[in-house]
């Protein structure tokens, strides 16, 4: 499920444009590297816009060189479900095989998708920690766009 958010000046350029601004996406990657350092892990965050395309990526000093690709395909999964690409993980974990035969569905944790008043405008996908650490450091990016 992805969240509704936006407030203050975040609510005002996504409001204005109708995407993710720059400056917000940089907001959310620290928020994340936050969350991140606090957890004892090093990640990437990739922040999409509504069409999957990345608006930006972070790579934290000592995030492995895997985390690129696995935190674009965890954002890419979001914006193409719009839901979490934790709940392709849950459905794998429950049986549910046919999850691996849908394209860009990455069943692991740590892809957000981002609504703002019921349209998509974009996700964030976050690797480098275990999916636990990745699914917080993600919703660590998003609670900043309140900001």
């Amino acid at each position: 499920m992805g969240l509704s958010l936006l407030s203050g000046t975040a609510f005002a350029e996504a409001r204005s444009s109708g995407v993710i601004a720059l400056s917000q996406a940089r907001a959310m990657a620290q928020a994340a590297e936050s969350k991140a350092v606090s957890n004892g892990t090093a990640i990437v965050v990739n922040v999409v816009d509504a069409g999957g395309r990345t608006i930006l990526v972070e790579r934290m000093a000592d995030a492995q060189i895997a985390s690129l690709d696995l935190a674009e395909r965890k954002a890419i999964s979001a914006v193409f479900y719009k839901r979490p690409s934790a709940a392709f993980e849950t459905a794998l974990t429950g049986g549910k095989m046919a999850v691996l035969a849908l394209p860009h569905a990455m069943p692991a944790a740590g892809g957000i998708p981002i609504f703002h008043d019921g349209h998509l405008i974009g996700a964030i996908g976050v690797s480098g920690g275990n999916n636990a650490q990745d699914e917080q450091a993600a919703e660590a990016g998003l609670a900043a766009m309140k900001e």
